[in-house]
């Protein structure tokens, strides 16, 4: 009773518990007498688990004590200090006094994904998540050393689990196999001694049972996440203008559910409390301005037309262009809407004057729930239309100096005596300049239609941003990347906690690299020919992506 009040075990003690000697199976050899401590003991009914010699090694061992009228099997906690586990999982719940902390709304408890991947896979093997939410798969199963793909429609989903990934910091768990490095052979794993009655009365040595999920640690080493690709499919061709009715007239349902969704959602700019909810949408017959819209601002009730880009493709620019032609004509609202799942990336936001006034243009992103019928069942006042921030970029011209030498050194001598004054300090003009640019980021402007102004998010709202100082029109190549997310004083507390791990990681941190990653500004790009054009890409910390695309001689 002390013992259970205390709940402390005297030192020298160990728990056991007394187990069953018999079993219903067995033949007429396994019913015998046996001899202990002066007295004889016979199954009753069943037959005895062991034969003769391994009641002697039992008894040998201590592992025999009479209780009542019978005699029982000893058997100690730490026989086998491990129990499998059930169908039944009591310890994964996310939050609580003894669970996880929540960091993500969707984000799935770790130990129930763990859990899987390790009765599932061995280290090497291949795990593949169609859902990727906040990315706990890949998170789980960089690890453990599986390799993964996880995939995603969201854009925001995406962007969270490349940053969750990025700055995650691992347990180094000592491999198999440490010569090769081969990840296939495993880890080296904590196993234990599964000792049984049937070991001890064979006089055997006890199995060793080997424990998956707890791997030897090198606490002098750390691990972060190995290099991952971030692909994207190509979007749907745009739609041309000649196509545009087969794409409305066959889905009348998905016009009426995104109507449904402007007068009971609206449309959201990405800052809250800040949106338009039109009292009435009507369909026009136009096939580049598909529908009128109300809403109300601080001067009374605005109108809008909008135009509703394909249900399966992508927004053109030469819709784009016919629906602002045909707005321009009718002169009569505040804002044109460009709604699609996907933009030709040239699509910019903007502001028209016409001889009546101004009008904004503004492309919408439509959430991709809007092609499921299984939205209806939601919530309707859900973010269904959230305008697309346009990146505030600016263009600065500057010249490269080649240093005197570096000209001297370039002109064959025979050839400069041959040659004019006049035309070496043409030659040298031509050499010693070349013409760059600086892209500079100023934040993201956006829409707000109840003040009927554009604003400009602040630049810390920036998460990063990246730039292909040659675009084709077609694919974006990253040539320059800038994560730039939150204040200065952030960025450098991040940059003291990575210089902690230089040692574990056995890395040197670059000092001017590493300033240049938190800038505003790119660094300088050569002007190469007249038709060159620069994309900007931006990520917000929000997980919106919107892309802008310069000429640069335009500038």
């Amino acid at each position: 009773n002390e013992e259970l009040a205390t709940k402390v075990i005297p030192k020298d003690s160990r728990i056991f518990s007394l187990q069953n000697f018999t079993s219903q199976s067995g033949g007429e050899n396994s019913r015998f007498p046996v001899e202990f401590e002066s007295k004889t003991f016979m199954p009753l009914k069943n037959y005895w688990k062991t034969n003769l010699n391994g009641f002697k090694n039992l008894i040998k061992e201590k592992r025999v004590m009479q209780s009542g009228n019978n005699i029982n099997y000893v058997r100690y906690v730490d026989d086998f200090p491990a129990l499998p586990y059930t169908n039944i999982w009591t310890d994964t719940a996310i939050a609580g006094f003894s669970g996880e902390d929540k960091l993500y709304v969707v984000q799935t408890a770790k130990k129930v994904i763990q859990r899987c991947m390790l009765m599932t896979t061995d280290p090497g093997d291949l795990v593949f998540d169609p859902t990727c939410g906040s990315g706990t798969t890949a998170f789980v199963a960089e690890q453990w050393g599986r390799r993964w793909i996880t995939t995603d429609t969201s854009r925001i989903a995406l962007n969270i689990a490349k940053t969750r990934l990025m700055t995650a910091v691992y347990p180094y768990y000592k491999l198999h196999d440490e010569k090769d490095k081969d990840i296939r052979q495993g880890f080296e794993y904590k196993k234990v001694p599964h000792i049984t009655l049937k070991s001890l009365a064979n006089d055997e040595p006890a199995e060793e049972e080997t424990l998956f999920d707890q791997p030897f640690t090198d606490n002098k080493k750390l691990r972060v996440a190995g290099p991952f690709t971030v692909e994207t499919l190509q979007n749907y061709d745009p739609v041309s203008p000649e196509d545009l009715d087969k794409y409305y007239d066959k889905d009348d349902r998905f016009i009426e559910t995104i109507f449904e969704h402007l007068i009971s959602a609206g449309v959201k700019n990405g800052i809250k409390n800040e949106q338009a909810v039109f009292t009435r949408v009507e369909q026009l017959s136009s096939p580049y301005l598909n529908a009128e819209g109300f809403y109300m601002t601080k001067k009374g009730e605005s109108k809008a037309y909008f135009h509703i880009g394909p249900k399966f493709g992508t927004v053109s620019k030469q819709c784009v262009n016919e629906a602002v032609k045909e707005c321009r004509n009718k002169g009569d609202a505040d804002w044109l809407i460009i709604l699609g799942f996907s933009f030709e990336s040239d699509i910019e936001n903007k502001s028209e004057t016409t001889s009546l006034g101004t009008f904004e243009v503004t492309k919408v992103r439509m959430h991709d729930d809007l092609m499921q019928e299984g939205l209806l069942k939601k919530d309707k006042k859900a973010a269904s239309f959230v305008t697309i921030g346009e990146p505030d970029v600016t263009l600065t011209l500057c010249h490269s100096e080649r240093s005197e030498e570096s000209n001297k050194s370039s002109m064959d001598a025979s050839h400069t005596l041959s040659m004019t004054k006049k035309k070496q300090d043409i030659y040298k003009k031509t050499k010693s300049e070349k013409k760059e640019v600086i892209v500079e980021i100023k934040g993201l402007d956006i829409y707000d239609p109840i003040k009927d102004e554009v604003k400009s998010r602040d630049i810390n709202d920036i998460a990063y941003w990246m730039l292909d100082d040659d675009y084709d029109g077609n694919n974006f190549m990253v040539r320059q990347v800038f994560f730039c997310g939150g204040e200065k004083d952030e960025y450098e507390k991040m940059k003291k906690n990575l210089e902690k791990l230089q040692k574990t990681l056995k890395i040197e941190i670059d000092e001017e690299a590493f300033e240049r990653v938190y800038s505003h500004r790119s660094h300088p790009i050569e002007v190469k020919n007249k038709d060159q054009k620069i994309a900007v890409k931006v990520v917000s910390q929000f997980g919106e992506e919107s892309m802008k695309v310069v000429e640069v001689n335009k500038k």
